[in-house]
């Protein structure tokens, strides 16, 4: 009986710690309505900018996000993301994403044909002054053992 207690106990202790996963939340349905549609890039920032380069989204430069076309769908959160730039290497994807309760921008890259549910891998950026034509992504970057942001700002287009 006592076993049979302890056991309970430590089951109700384990399942009750269990962590959240930031891909488990709600969303925020409200933000995701102000920034669906079209955007473009109109600026990539970071500290120490002019000294080094910070590949974004493992994909290219971050420099080459400037331009960039993105689309957001809110009502079943899909998109695309296309880098425009000459010189820099040509990319296109469809993107899975949406905004949690905490305000974290969490996406996910697809490649031709591939399932979001069967993408292990993604990206969480913070969101930042929304508004009907603007809003930023922050990616957390460690420069010289502090750490920075990437700074994303999209413009509507």
């Amino acid at each position: 009986m006592k076993k049979t207690i302890v056991v309970l106990m430590f089951s109700i202790l384990a399942f009750g710690c269990k962590t959240q996963s930031i891909t488990s939340t709600k969303v925020d349905n409200k933000t995701e309505r102000v920034i669906k549609g079209d955007w473009t890039i109109s600026g990539v920032t970071y500290p120490g900018s002019e000294y080094f380069k910070v590949n974004s989204f493992d994909i290219a430069d971050s420099k080459c996000f400037v331009g960039s076309a993105w689309k957001f769908v809110s009502n079943n959160n899909k998109g695309t993301m296309a880098l425009t730039s000459s010189s820099c290497p040509n990319f296109a994807s469809d993107i899975t994403w949406f905004i949690n309760k905490e305000g974290q921008f969490v996406m996910k890259i697809l490649a031709a044909g591939d399932k979001a549910k069967k993408v292990r891998d993604g990206y969480i950026l913070n969101v930042a002054n929304v508004t009907e034509t603007s809003f930023q992504l922050l990616d957390r970057i460690d420069v010289g053992g502090k750490v920075g942001n990437v700074v994303y700002q999209f413009q509507k287009k």
